[in-house]
């Protein structure tokens, strides 16, 4: 016998909100990286930065921070605007998500695959070019939710007035 499409969606309802939770979450965090992009726009806040890197009295061994410092000076103050730009429009696009995801909405289903399937390519260049834990980790959580929710959105749903 098969279950009620209302209970269907109600064993589904946690996950939604999982993934939801996931997007906020990465939606917060793109807003944090687009306010400190727009603020290192200005030329005094970078070359502060520049001079607190510069003069840290950490113990460096890989040179992680001389790097970090020669990457933001062949950047500049000016990337700063694009980096914030696009930050706040995947915050957006997540905030989307999430909401949609939120509120039960089919739409935001596949409009969750569509955003987030298009990604996986892109990350699976980064991780095998790049590897690392991280990286791993978010390939194969975008990769379950998309799996997940390519089955939620072609179950039958119940039309809310």
């Amino acid at each position: 016998m098969t279950k009620p499409v209302s209970d269907i969606e109600a064993q589904h309802s946690f996950g939604l909100r999982l993934i939801a939770i996931y997007k906020a979450i990465k939606s917060a965090g793109l807003i944090l990286v687009a306010l400190a992009a727009f603020h290192l726009h200005k030329e005094r806040n970078f070359e502060h930065l520049m001079y607190v890197l510069e003069h840290l009295s950490l113990q460096d061994i890989s040179g992680v921070r001389w790097r970090l410092v020669g990457l933001l000076q062949n950047w500049g103050p000016s990337k700063f605007t694009a980096i914030g730009i696009v930050a706040l429009a995947y915050a957006a696009i997540f905030a989307t998500e999430g909401t949609g995801l939120w509120l039960r909405k089919h739409w935001a289903e596949w409009f969750t695959v569509i955003a987030t399937g298009s990604l996986v390519p892109f990350e699976a260049y980064e991780m095998f070019h790049k590897f690392s834990w991280l990286k791993l980790g978010a390939f194969i959580g975008n990769i379950a939710i998309v799996i997940y929710l390519v089955r939620i959105a072609m179950q039958p749903h119940v039309r809310k007035p």
